[in-house]
């Protein structure tokens, strides 16, 4: 357990110093650990919460937050994200087209020029991809920031360090509306004594996830952050694949 909480703290830190809560990767290093799978989500779901939330505040304090822009794509995410978490999944070829859908931005984002301004984009899209988002997040388990921050940058919907905030509150938001969901889709009884086993998993993404925040706020450049996206939506890609095709 101690090397898995390692691996969760080093993972927290580093999704953390883009704005992600990291729900992806926390899936796969718990399913290879052998974690019940009713416990997988919940699991992930409670790490992003963790990881983001001390983020979250850290960008709204730095004045990253246009709250008139971002709380109605949170009002539209968040009932998606929680009706998304109440369906069972059927996974190999939903996994696939998401795989491939995030490889896809990935190599977008390495091929995006380096100077960038932000353009408008209509509400209604932007509305639309919101809860659209949202709902993938819901029915896979995590947070979604992997998702729609891919997106974001390549719109141009606003300079990379805002988008890292959105992508935090949007993760936080979808995690709590998600965790609701899967709660009420397995039961409280059946997951809650449980996942307290996993305890220490919680403490260590709280550490990563501070630092990891607090690292990307001070020291990450646009350029570097943007790298950054790239390789963790594309490593995020290849697991899902892997998932998909290759049994645990």
């Amino acid at each position: 357990m101690i090397w898995l909480a390692s691996l969760f703290a080093l993972v927290a830190f580093v999704y953390a110093s883009v704005g992600f809560g990291g729900g992806s990767t926390y899936t796969a290093l718990v399913a290879l650990w052998g974690v019940d799978y009713r416990l997988i989500p919940v699991i992930a779901l409670v790490c992003n919460i963790i990881v983001v939330t001390g983020g979250s505040i850290r960008f709204v304090r730095a004045g990253l937050v246009s709250w008139p822009q971002v709380l109605p794509l949170l009002m539209v995410s968040a009932p998606l994200a929680f009706a998304g978490g109440l369906v069972p999944l059927k996974q190999v070829v939903f996994l696939t087209i998401l795989g491939v859908t995030l490889l896809a931005s990935a190599i977008a984002l390495f091929l995006q020029a380096d100077k960038m301004t932000p353009r408008a984009v209509s509400k209604p899209v932007l509305l639309a991809l919101s809860g659209g988002v949202g709902l993938l997040a819901g029915l896979s388990g995590i947070g979604g920031g992997i998702f729609m921050a891919p997106v974001l940058h390549l719109i141009r919907w606003a300079e990379p360090r805002r988008i890292a905030a959105f992508a935090s509150l949007y993760i936080l938001i979808n995690s709590a509306a998600g965790l609701l969901g899967q709660i009420l889709k397995s039961g409280v009884h059946s997951l809650a004594e449980p996942a307290l086993q996993y305890g220490l998993l919680l403490g260590a993404v709280l550490v990563g996830g501070q630092f990891g925040s607090l690292f990307g706020m001070r020291y990450l450049s646009p350029h570097l952050l943007r790298v950054l996206t790239a390789l963790l939506v594309g490593y995020a890609a290849l697991r899902l694949l892997w998932q998909a095709h290759v049994p645990l």
